[in-house]
């Protein structure tokens, strides 16, 4: 899987995926606008490999808020975890996550911009998209990007 931000992980598995989950994703997202990010801060957790985004934190909250039953990554990174950018997973050995930290170090400050949010289910052939949707598409979202 490419580099991602994991809004809420794991979500809804897709046999228990409901209309209403996905009417709920395309609204909430469509509530935030789009968001220019500075991506700085390189993390190490055990096998994996991240970027902070803290431009993204209240999405992510926000996310977390709305499906309360999930909790972020099965609690492994504690109740309430950075949003982030993964950048590698499965980088086992100290030696092997160092070598990722650098190279992605060697790229920041790096500046970029979230436009969409996309859900993407896990089925026997793998992550697979579902669908996309651009940020700040509601309304609400659009009086908030003129004022």
């Amino acid at each position: 899987m490419p580099a991602h931000v994991s809004l809420l992980y794991p979500f809804v598995p897709e046999s228990a995926l409901t209309d209403r989950d996905e009417k709920g994703v395309r609204s909430l997202a469509a509530s935030f606008p789009a968001a220019d990010l500075l991506l700085e801060e390189v993390v190490t957790e055990s096998g994996f490999v991240a970027v902070t985004v803290p431009g993204l934190q209240t999405i992510v909250d926000a996310f977390r808020t709305r499906w309360p039953g999930l909790r972020p990554y099965k609690g492994r990174f504690g109740a309430q975890p950075a949003a982030h950018v993964t950048v590698a997973m499965g980088a086992d050995t100290p030696a092997a996550a160092a070598q990722v930290r650098a190279a992605i170090g060697s790229l920041l400050p790096l500046r970029t911009r979230a436009t969409a949010v996309q859900l993407v289910a896990l089925t026997e052939a793998g992550w697979q998209p579902r669908f996309a949707v651009p940020l700040g598409t509601s309304p609400s979202a659009a009086l908030r990007n003129t004022l």
